[in-house]
């Protein structure tokens, strides 16, 4: 069973070989990481920054930094998770990457900057920024900003410059280690670079051993190579078809051109563009041309190479050979699979070079605009098979999401062309297939912004269906972050584009989300009305999602006016219909489910409801939407006295609401947590747990519960985010489930005697207040509501047990509610 703790286990990528040399290096700094907070690697590219780094988080997390020589060990260390970030293709906001390779999540109205912060202020975690400097200067606000809030949290970063934030360290990356110009015979191997040409050599042409005879050729063209890493890897590939000598020979004559030209450049920096140079012309014409193609991608797999860097000139059946042969030459890195795929990249070095290369031979624009239109077609077929009936299985569904997943990096470069191009139309039909991909994967706000930039974009003609769809998505996206106006404008504005133009598939879209919109704002006659509206409009479109999708919401409107029967009802109709589609909607059917039967009392199938979700849940790592079930589970596992039960769920929930910044979903648990308190008589415990969910609301801005004001007094009944209730997950949105509001207050009720009441919960809150002698005035404060209306609510207890005083009242509840 996956659970919280895979969200706190790190991501450090396996090495694609073996790690040779730098001891005494990673020895120091792992002792410097028990003394310092910030250490930056610096250096230039090729030097080993991102090895060195990944490696050292390895060594500092496992405990295995060994002790060299003069270096005092670093001791074990108080560290126990490590996540690198890869920000060489990334050119957003750096929090926002962060976050999402992490799984922090964006809390609504909160900067997404200080949600990560809060998110990591307990964790003892080593993050590792990879390749700062393309945005130094966004990287050192970060990390100033986490280094101030999160007191047990190291970063290392690499960057060919320093990001000069206070505290920071800097260490300077040297060559490997290279033997003395008189050594001879067994000193050399002793020696890194030696060591690294050789174990290379070993894997491009088997059987190579250093000898005697090779030793001194190694070790002269070591130092050609200054001891760059990078450098040695790439003449250590050609052993396959020359000497030793010859590749000495042939560095040693590239160097000496060299000399005579341009000396601007610092001199590593000058080896090692000699050397990337140098490998490149051993290259044949084809083999220089695709690794120059190859270029525009981030990462890919065999079917995308062929379909952007084939032509005339490389025919997509000669793509596979070239690309072997790169890969021998280690100009190309193995990385990997995803979705049964074998998966490529270029080093960073290597693409930059690439790159200027592929400008010098004109073919830049028109290569990124093949990757573009490659990455258009991948989403709108991967769209188009992931939310229809019938073929392709879940399995394989699952599948395509997660070879989706591998290609966040060029869905961001194909959007960036479509930007700096003014091709409007490509880029909203991209944002338009990524939706179902943005917000499982949790990145709301980045699908925003694409929307945005695309939606005001003038230029370019654009199809009314494109733009209508487009809308459509905005909409759902905006409910998501909460940001109606956005959401009412952007789904009128595509009713009317739809309609006009006939696009009868994505009107109930606009419909619905107009729809749900009315129903978080209390508009129920208004929401049912668009609802019912939207279910029509599906039908008749054949849109079998939304047809799923409005019946669901449609029976958390039903549960809202208790009409629980026709919630059932409803509910089933769209598992109907979404049985053989995507599961993540059936999912969001069964969270919804479960809320309903715990509604009726079906602890059972509540129970059975809430795990069916979770399983599906887990499979696409959509842990909020985990976190909700698992609450779900443990609050009815608190009203049946399953208290083991109760508190393993509960707090599984509360970790993974933990880990991914939700403050809300924290709050909740720790209320959660104040009833379990209350139901193993532990009254101050619950106190204590309940006050610490007021302070996190109050600091989200968000109204205390009924559970978190009154937990001593005996845990009375809640239920202002009843199941169904607007915003619920039971009424899930196009894509992703919706703030589930608080699934089980109503577990701190005893059933039977809550059965027999007449009050609703808010007027038993306040017949505990007036039993404890507070006027209107000091009711209305207790619980941030005005005085009329806490007069409202008294007047209406009064009348309904037939009373014509407070004493009455408060006598009233020493006989039915539980002791304070």
């Amino acid at each position: 069973m996956q659970s919280a703790t895979a969200l706190l286990a790190g991501n450090l990528p396996a090495e694609p070989n073996s790690f040779i040399g730098r001891d005494r290096d990673l020895a120091e700094l792992a002792k410097l990481l028990t003394e310092v907070r910030a250490l930056t690697l610096s250096g230039p590219g090729g030097i080993g920054k991102t090895r060195l780094a990944v490696r050292l988080a390895r060594d500092v997390i496992t405990g295995s930094a060994g002790n060299m020589d003069g270096i005092e060990a670093a001791g074990d260390s108080d560290l126990d998770e490590a996540w690198l970030v890869e920000l060489a293709d990334w050119r957003g906001q750096i929090a926002q990457h962060v976050a999402a390779t992490i799984g922090v999540r964006e809390e609504p109205g909160v900067p997404l900057a200080q949600t990560l912060a809060e998110a990591l202020r307990s964790r003892r975690m080593l993050l590792v920024l990879d390749t700062c400097e393309h945005q130094v200067s966004d990287c050192a606000t970060l990390v100033q900003l986490l280094l101030a809030r999160c007191p047990w949290l190291r970063i290392v970063a690499t960057s060919r410059e320093p990001l000069r934030v206070r505290g920071e360290t800097i260490w300077r990356v040297q060559p490997l280690d290279l033997p003395p110009d008189d050594a001879v015979g067994d000193e050399l191997a002793g020696h890194e670079a030696i060591q690294l040409f050789a174990a290379r050599a070993a894997g491009a042409r088997p059987g190579f051993i250093l000898t005697e005879d090779n030793a001194a050729a190694v070790a002269r063209l070591c130092r050609t190579l200054d001891g760059i890493p990078l450098g040695i890897e790439l003449s250590a590939a050609r052993v396959r078809a020359l000497s030793v000598e010859q590749i000495a020979d042939r560095l040693r004559d590239r160097f000496q051109l060299l000399d005579s030209g341009d000396r601007t450049a610092p001199p590593r920096q000058q080896t090692l563009r000699a050397t990337v140079d140098w490998s490149y012309e051993l290259l044949d014409e084809a083999e220089q041309m695709l690794l120059c193609r190859l270029a525009v991608f981030s990462g890919w797999n065999l079917d995308m190479a062929e379909q952007v860097c084939s032509d005339e000139a490389i025919p997509a059946d000669a793509v596979l050979d070239l690309l072997i042969s790169l890969i021998d030459k280690s100009l190309v890195v193995l990385d990997g699979e995803a979705a049964g795929d074998a998966r490529y990249r270029l080093l960073d070095t290597i693409r930059e070079y690439a790159l200027e290369r592929l400008a010098a031979a004109g073919e830049q624009d028109q290569l990124f605009l093949r990757h573009r239109d490659c990455i258009l077609d991948l989403v709108e077929d991967t769209a188009n098979r992931m939310f229809r009936r019938g073929d392709p299985p879940w399995p394989v569904r699952r599948a395509i999401y997660r070879r989706g997943i591998a290609e966040f990096g060029n869905f961001r470069i194909a959007l960036a062309t479509s930007l700096s191009n003014g091709h409007t139309a490509e880029g909203l039909r991209l944002c338009a297939g990524l939706l179902n991909m943005w917000v499982p994967h949790g990145d709301q706000r980045e699908a925003a912004t694409w929307f945005d930039r695309f939606l005001v974009q003038e230029g370019g003609e654009v199809a009314p269906q494109v733009r209508g769809r487009a809308l459509a998505g905005r909409a759902d996206i905006a409910f998501d972050l909460q940001d109606y106006d956005t959401l009412l404008r952007s789904a009128q504005q595509s009713l009317e584009i739809s309609r006009a133009c006939g696009d009868d598939f994505t009107v109930p879209t606009a419909l619905r989300t107009l729809g749900q919109a009315a129903l978080r704002a209390g508009r129920f006659a208004d929401g049912a009305a668009l609802i019912e509206e939207a279910i029509e409009a599906a039908d008749a479109a054949g849109n079998d999602w939304e047809a799923g999708l409005t019946r669901a919401a449609q029976a958390a409107i039903a549960i809202r006016q208790s009409r629980l029967k026709s919630a059932q009802r409803s509910y089933e109709a769209a598992l109907e219909v979404l049985s053989d589609n995507n599961r993540w909607g059936v999912a969001q059917i069964q969270y919804g489910m479960g809320t309903l039967a715990r509604a009726r009392g079906d602890a059972d199938m509540a129970v059975r409801h809430f795990e069916d979700a979770a399983e599906i849940f887990r499979e696409v790592d959509a842990w909020l939407e985990i976190a909700r079930c698992l609450a779900g589970v443990g609050w009815v596992a608190l009203a049946r006295g399953d208290l083991d039960l109760a508190r393993a769920r509960l707090a599984e929930s509360l970790r993974i609401s933990q880990a991914c910044g939700q403050r809300l979903g924290m709050a909740r648990g720790l209320e959660a947590f104040a009833a379990l308190a209350v139901a193993r008589q532990q009254p101050e415990q619950a106190a204590q747990l309940a006050g610490a969910a007021t302070q996190l609301r109050e600091s989200l801005g968000q109204p205390t519960s009924l559970g978190s004001r009154i937990e001593t007094a005996g845990g009375l009944p809640g239920a202002p985010g009843q199941p169904g209730a607007p915003g619920h997950a039971g009424a899930p949105g196009h894509a992703g489930a919706k703030d589930p509001g608080r699934p089980g207050e109503a577990a701190w009720a005893d059933p039977a005697r809550r059965s027999a009441s007449p009050l609703t919960a808010r007027e038993h809150e306040i017949v505990v207040l007036i039993a404890r002698g507070l006027s209107n005035r000091q009711i209305a404060d207790e619980l941030v509501i005005s005085p009329a209306t806490a007069a409202r609510h008294v007047a209406n207890i009064l009348s309904k047990l037939g009373f014509t005083s407070r004493t009455q009242i408060a006598s009233w509840a020493a006989r039915h509610e539980p002791p304070s």
